[in-house]
């Protein structure tokens, strides 16, 4: 079968049902996508530089916050396997462990705040982009509790199937960021010009207005009822220390990939501002057209491990199929206008006030989206398959597969890239060359099936006879 759509569509484990909890998924990570995107546009209309500042700040608060927001987030795996399993009453417990985790390390993550500048400095970007690399990762640091939360109870929803509801916590966010980004940047809507630290600052209170969307929809009455979300709140040492054991490597896998990849960008930014500007405009356009696809990964985690608590392993093979190659299609086609009609993505970023170099900075990202639109389709494959496997429980493969090859096929190139005075082309082709190889990797460990037989949830206790 070559097309999802010709065998199978209405049946389960097709494309019709894994597009019905998919969609709101992929719409909730385009929110997400593009509040980022928000973010960047009128930072550029601000100062072209603070595009390349921002994204770095971003990078460098993001890969200690998620390896946290994955682990909180990994509860989803378990509500999904206690709903598969008929165990509702154990979803509220789950939740929990998850909520007590978030709330003892988001209140740690201030610690952070006052250590920015010197870890900025320490990247060795030029002073300018520096203190305003300083200034927004401060504002971020803020956000850290509230996205935890947000993450958690996202889980119970997403876990359950809701994936409607997930975009409802998601959309109070990017509404509010949307408008306090335009008014605290430019000081427009009557309040204060703050520039770089307005887009911070309004970040910061969209995650908050997610996180209290997301609390007050979590503790309805009908969800106290059945899924025990309030009486569940007791710390539980063997489901909490259980969350640890799979959602630890879920959270280390994304943030060695994040760590690998900010370090990739820093060494970038030493090249020069226009390659650190260039680079970071790319991945923000192949952030807008992929991001959604984490939708699509999203619904195959759960319906994975709805089936697998089910013991039905066949299914959730059947689904992880279906939406490998609905994501290769959509990818394929994102890629030929990465190559064919780059400027379509191009026209948000510009700035009209220094036309000399935009021009320069626009060539190069014609440039660098050759190498996105190559990787994008094998992109499609780590997204999808290590999905899959994360939805079984296989996280600490995933996890050692990443932290042994990012830096040595990706990191490492860049760097000499750098010192031999090399073409940026050459650090991008390295990035490529990483993205081909783990997906290869996530898609053979899939076709040995040993993900068939995990489980993160505990054994049923028998009845008495």
């Amino acid at each position: 079968m070559i097309f999802p759509w010709t065998e199978g569509w209405r049946s389960e484990g097709g494309g019709r049902e894994l597009l019905k909890l998919a969609f709101p998924l992929i719409l909730s990570n385009s929110f997400w996508t593009l509040q980022i995107t928000i973010d960047r546009v009128l930072l550029s209309q601000l100062d072209p530089d603070a595009v390349g500042a921002a994204m770095a700040a971003v990078l460098i608060f993001y890969t200690p916050l998620i390896l946290l927001q994955f682990t909180a987030s990994y509860a989803t795996t378990f509500v999904a396997q206690y709903v598969g399993a008929g165990r509702p009453e154990r979803v509220g417990p789950a939740i929990w462990q998850a909520l007590h985790f978030s709330v003892i390390t988001g209140l740690a993550f201030l610690g952070l705040v006052p250590l920015a500048g010197d870890l900025m400095l320490l990247v060795g970007h030029e002073p300018r982009l520096a203190a305003m690399e300083t200034v927004y990762f401060q504002c971020l640091c803020y956000s850290a509790l509230p996205t935890l939360v947000t993450a958690t109870t996202a889980a119970f929803f997403a876990g359950r199937g809701d994936s409607w509801t997930v975009l409802i916590i998601n959309g109070s966010g990017l509404l509010v960021n949307a408008v306090l980004d335009y008014g605290l940047i430019f000081g427009k809507l009557g309040l204060p010009a703050w520039g770089m630290a307005g887009a911070g600052w309004a970040t910061v209170l969209g995650v908050l207005a997610s996180a209290l969307v997301g609390l007050g929809l979590l503790f309805q009455r009908r969800y106290r009822k059945e899924y025990c979300t309030l009486s569940g709140w007791r710390f539980d040492g063997d489901l909490f220390w259980r969350l640890m054991r799979y959602g630890l490597p879920n959270g280390l896998h994304v943030a060695a990939d994040t760590l690998a990849f900010t370090a990739f960008m820093l060494i970038v930014g030493l090249m020069g501002a226009e390659e650190l500007a260039a680079s970071s405009i790319a991945i923000t356009i192949n952030m807008v057209a992929f991001m959604p696809m984490l939708g699509m990964g999203q619904a195959v985690t759960v319906l994975v491990g709805q089936r697998l608590g089910q013991d039905r392993p066949d299914l959730a093979e059947q689904t992880t199929w279906t939406g490998f190659k609905l994501a290769w299609l959509y990818m394929f086609t994102v890629a030929v206008l990465y190559v064919a009609a780059p400027d379509i993505f191009l026209f948000l970023f510009r700035n009209g006030d220094d036309t000399a170099k935009w021009e320069a900075v626009s060539g190069l990202v014609r440039y660098l989206l050759r190498f996105v639109a190559f990787y994008s389709l094998f992109d499609s494959m780590l997204l999808v398959f290590s999905f899959a496997l994360r939805g079984a429980g296989d996280t600490r493969f995933v996890t050692a597969v990443s932290l042994v090859l990012s830096w040595p096929i990706m990191v490492a190139p860049c760097w000499l890239v750098y010192r031999w005075g090399l073409d940026l082309g050459v650090a991008w082709a390295a990035a490529a060359g990483y993205v081909v190889t783990v997906a290869v990797i996530f898609w053979l460990r899939f076709r040995m099936g040993k993900w068939k037989t995990m489980r993160v949830i505990e054994t049923a206790p028998s009845l008495a006879v």
